[in-house]
């Protein structure tokens, strides 16, 4: 066979540099896109074979390295090509040979979805790594003869006579000086790892100059598992099965809490596996958790218009035929599909929660802490997860149990349910008056346990729906203690209490406007409390300003307190004792300082600069009441 020349087929000069260099962001994407053509190849070699009863040989997708001669050769045993073919699907730009043969197998009743290629650009990342680029091609078809293209990166090409004699395509690359890291065995192999994990068919990497001892074989390393997880039959898989996988996928975690196996193929077609990783707080967060396959080849890492964001804390893949993808498979285009597969997933998600919560509470409660932030987070921004989930969602009491929304109304005393109506008694976690918690808690009525991060948007959001069928009002205790324990009317005496701590604490000239931080000072008697005072804050400026620091950006509101006072307390009775008999004011103060300090701790606790202080204070009072013992 004589050397024919000719030019691609394009219709502007100079797109061909354009596609070279920028038709994909990443140049490792080469490996992926020509591994796919193979797989390709070798599927249609094998659906010709059924329809023509033919037998065919198992596939394969051989790669070698040659650092001595810079190149990088991919050869498949598929269908392979006649030069006619190599011209129509290789030399004239963007036609889809893969495209037309689905179309031709559906026309002649099969349908067939195992074929990658969509776009027909895909054999052109070559250029972003090679500066010359031969295709060796034999065709499966009777009395086809070898086809050798060859092209150094511009419009023109060669055909020429090829030595190949077995069916399939050989890909030969001439690495560009820019890209000779891909000569490396190390860098090839970790790029066909990221890519080609779970391709269809084996994929075999060699070093053709790998040192070798007499009579040994060249290493023959097998990059791919081509029958991944998550397209096996779940009744045939064990949990060691998906620890395994998970392992393989994130060797640095430690075994996830559980996984849901996705199988659907009406209206869309779609497979994989989501795991619920533990929580690891001191572990960067990532959003690119969830690796997005096509026909077991890998499209991106980045799933967020498949992907809900609440979903971002999982891990796992998901594999679909119905994702359309541009034609550098790495980004995807807007599609009716993408909305329905993303409706499925969280349904899926929701269904499996569901199931454990119903089969294996005290499993589902040993996971919360791991799962609580994603469920919550999807219940407020996603109606479909919430109308499963949200009667579903766990709080910690102040006995240390879990209950639901639900079980919190359903444990109020008979006596209080009346006083409280819709409340739900909450503390913020480590911050609240432990003592008060008890004091309620000696009476049958629970406190539940919130945090700064998620529960201000979970609880503002639960006020606005029924739980069961409740309603809810989220109210702190230090607001609601007074209303259910407060003994008696206040007295004179009382009076006498709060005015001393007000001229003490909270002294104000005449004339002079209370300011939005000012403490003022409230009575209430809490009879057998253990805190001799405690601060009570504005429920709607609390939550104003955790929602604003919530959003970032610095913003900080004050927030009024209320010092509340229980007079019944024998520390606060001495004091005003004290007071009166005029022996020792400077002691008094001292006492009353001491008070709010102990409320300070109790509640939101010492800032840096009130520490210092809080200790000088502390061994001035400790250091009069020791000299007056000794007296």
């Amino acid at each position: 066979m004589s050397e024919r020349k000719g030019s691609i087929s394009v219709q502007t000069a100079d797109i061909f540099p354009i596609i070279k260099k920028w038709l994909y962001s990443e140049h490792d994407i080469f490996i992926r896109e020509l591994v796919a053509n193979a797989t390709d190849a070798i599927t249609k070699r094998s659906t010709l074979g059924r329809t023509r009863n033919v037998e065919v040989p198992a596939g394969r997708v051989e790669i070698k390295v040659d650092d001595k001669l810079n190149t990088i050769t991919i050869t498949d045993n598929g269908l392979g090509m006649t030069e006619s073919e190599v011209e129509k699907y290789i030399a004239q730009l963007a036609f889809s040979g893969a495209e037309e043969f689905v179309k031709k197998m559906e026309q002649n009743g099969e349908k067939n979805n195992d074929i990658i290629g969509k776009f027909g650009l895909g054999f052109y990342s070559a250029f972003m790594v090679a500066n010359k680029v031969e295709v060796d091609s034999l065709s499966m078809e009777d009395g086809a003869k070898a086809t050798k293209w060859i092209c150094e990166g511009d419009t023109d090409y060669t055909f020429t006579e090829s030595s190949k004699t077995d069916v399939g395509t050989t890909i030969t690359l001439h690495i560009a000086e820019d890209s000779k890291e891909f000569l490396s065995e190390f860098k090839l192999s970790t790029t066909l790892k990221n890519h080609c994990d779970f391709m269809p068919y084996p994929i075999v990497l060699i070093n053709v100059n790998e040192k070798l001892e007499e009579g040994k074989e060249l290493t023959q390393q097998q990059i791919n598992d081509t029958n991944p997880i998550w397209k096996k039959d779940p009744s045939e898989l064990k949990d060691e099965d998906y620890k395994n996988f998970y392992q393989k996928m994130f060797p640095m975690d430690g075994d996830p809490l559980f996984w849901i196996h996705l199988k659907v193929d009406h209206p869309f077609t779609l497979d994989g596996v989501l795991f619920f990783p533990k929580f690891n707080p001191t572990k960067p967060m990532t959003d690119r958790n969830i690796r997005l396959y096509c026909k077991q080849v890998f499209v991106s890492d980045n799933v967020k218009n498949i992907m809900p964001d609440f979903l971002g804390l999982l891990k796992g893949t998901v594999d679909s035929v119905d994702i359309p993808l541009n034609v550098s498979r790495s980004s995807l285009q807007g599609d009716p599909n993408i909305s329905k597969i993303s409706n499925y997933i969280v349904k899926k998600v929701a269904e499996a929660l569901k199931k454990l919560w119903i089969k294996d509470r005290p499993r589902y409660e040993e996971i919360w802490e791991d799962i609580h932030l994603f469920i919550k987070y999807g219940c407020v921004s996603d109606p479909k997860f919430d109308e499963l989930m949200r009667e579903r969602v766990l709080f910690k009491n102040s006995a240390g149990k879990f209950m639901t929304l639900t079980e919190y109304k359903e444990s109020i005393p008979a006596e209080y349910k009346e006083k409280l109506g819709d409340k739900v008694i909450y503390f913020e976690k480590e911050k609240s008056d432990n003592s008060l918690r008890k004091e309620l808690l000696s009476v049958g009525v629970q406190t539940l346990e919130v945090d700064d991060h998620i529960d201000p948007h979970f609880m503002q959001h639960a006020e606005t729906k029924k739980v069961g069928e409740h309603n809810v009002q989220f109210t702190s205790v230090d607001a609601e203690i007074a209303n259910i324990l407060e003994s008696e009317n206040t007295n004179e005496e009382d009076m006498k209490i709060k005015d001393l701590f007000i001229s003490i604490l909270a002294p104000k000239k005449e004339g002079e406007e209370a300011k939005m931080d000012d403490t003022e000072i409230e009575i209430a008697k809490i009879k057998n409390s253990h805190s001799p005072a405690y601060f009570k804050v504005d429920e709607q400026m609390k939550r104003f300003s955790k929602m604003a620091q919530s959003m970032g950006g610095g913003m900080s509101f004050p927030i009024k307190k209320t010092l509340v006072v229980n007079p019944l307390n024998p520390l606060v009775r001495n004091a005003l004792k004290i007071h009166e008999s005029g022996k020792n004011e400077a002691l008094v103060e001292k006492l009353c300082k001491h008070v709010e300090d102990m409320a300070t701790i109790s509640s939101e606790g010492l800032k840096a600069e009130q520490k210092d202080l809080f200790i000088e204070r502390t061994q001035s009072l400790m250091q009069e009441l020791t000299s007056i013992a000794l007296q």
